[in-house]
């Protein structure tokens, strides 16, 4: 039976894109390219979905403005690397880019962070120090997690995001930027300006261009080739010589969640690698239904079953029939053999599933 794989071949790029194309093989594998380089992808980002293109379409449209754009999206999903292709896409691409985390940084230090301070402006101020906004003059200035600055620092950082202008903690001299701005938050700001944790003067500073980051379940169609992109890099980082992935371990991690998105999709990649011993991405199965909970929001227990007796089916089917042993199905889950053995019987799956 054909079944629908991603081989991926130097002539075979998409054009334009970068990207390898689907096509219909006999294989039981994925094929990976020896090598990725990370210099065809749109600035790291890869994938061809439709959801992801008009992303970059956004991007390529404002990046050559000096417009302030805010990013909205789920955790994991990129914002960063939009921010830094944004910048790199601009005319200020050979000024600085100062990124900062909001979140990261207690509030008390936060305005220091932002604007910075002079020498004695407060207990443990030992001498000067330039805050973000100063280091990114006349480049572009990254502000993550927006939603997570205080309500009494907001009226500060609405001066400065307005009118390029700011003191630094402890001195009376103004000091005047010019500073290309983008912002990202995972939260609702719309939601926190209702509730009065964010001001909606502030908001609409940010929300000149707004870009929203598709979550990693609305473009699965890229997940094959997430996964090539980084079984590559970790590959090449580690010093293996991985070429393949196992076609039931494909359909597996294309049918996940990923609630973490593209980032936990990145971690679980790197653990297979470091795991794997030979030529074939050994993925754990189990594993991979814990850490992404291998359900669905909107599928149901019956469809999630099958999904589960099509994977086993088709390692079954790899491994012609064998369950223990060196490539065998429980090897090539990442199951023990009881746990396999268990799985098939209340599955009810029977030899003439897997067996031609």
């Amino acid at each position: 039976m054909a079944c629908a794989t991603v081989e991926f071949t130097d002539p075979g790029r998409l054009a334009g894109t970068g990207f390898p194309k689907v096509t219909e093989l006999q294989d039981q594998q994925v094929y990976l390219e020896p090598e990725v380089n990370c210099e065809c992808c749109f600035e790291d980002i890869v994938g061809k979905s439709a959801a992801l293109q008009k992303v970059l379409q956004q991007v390529a449209i404002v990046a050559p403005t000096d417009s302030t754009v805010l990013l909205h999206g789920e955790t994991g999903t990129g914002k960063e690397l939009m921010a830094r292709a944004i910048h790199n896409l601009s005319s200020r691409r050979e000024r600085a880019y100062v990124r900062m985390n909001c979140a990261a940084i207690p509030s008390g230090l936060l305005e220091s962070e932002l604007f910075g301070h002079e020498r004695g402006a407060f207990t443990g101020a030992l001498m000067q120090r330039k805050g973000r906004f100063e280091l990114a003059d006349r480049g572009t200035l990254f502000l993550d997690e927006i939603g997570d600055i205080s309500l009494e620092l907001q009226p500060k950082l609405l001066r400065a995001v307005q009118e390029q202008e700011f003191e630094r903690l402890g001195s009376a001299t103004t000091i005047q930027v010019n500073v290309r701005l983008i912002a990202a938050t995972h939260r609702d700001l719309g939601a926190m300006i209702k509730e009065e944790k964010f001001r909606e003067d502030l908001f609409y500073r940010f929300n000149v261009f707004p870009i929203e980051i598709p979550p990693l379940r609305e473009r699965r169609e890229d997940i094959p080739l997430l996964v090539s992109f980084f079984v590559s890099k970790f590959s090449a980082r580690m010093r293996k010589q991985i070429k393949s992935v196992p076609r039931h371990a494909m359909e597996a991690l294309t049918n996940c969640p990923w609630k973490g998105n593209v980032r936990e999709l990145a971690n679980f990649i790197e653990r297979a690698v470091i795991l794997t011993r030979g030529e074939e991405l050994q993925v754990s199965m189990s594993e991979l239904c814990t850490s992404s909970e291998m359900i669905l929001a909107a599928a149901s227990t019956s469809s999630f079953r099958q999904a589960e007796c099509s994977v086993i089916v088709e390692a079954l089917r790899a491994a012609a029939g064998r369950i223990a042993g060196k490539g065998g199905a429980a090897e090539r889950l990442g199951l023990k053999r009881t746990t396999l053995q268990n799985k098939i019987r209340r599955l009810g799956i029977a030899k003439t599933h897997y067996q031609n």
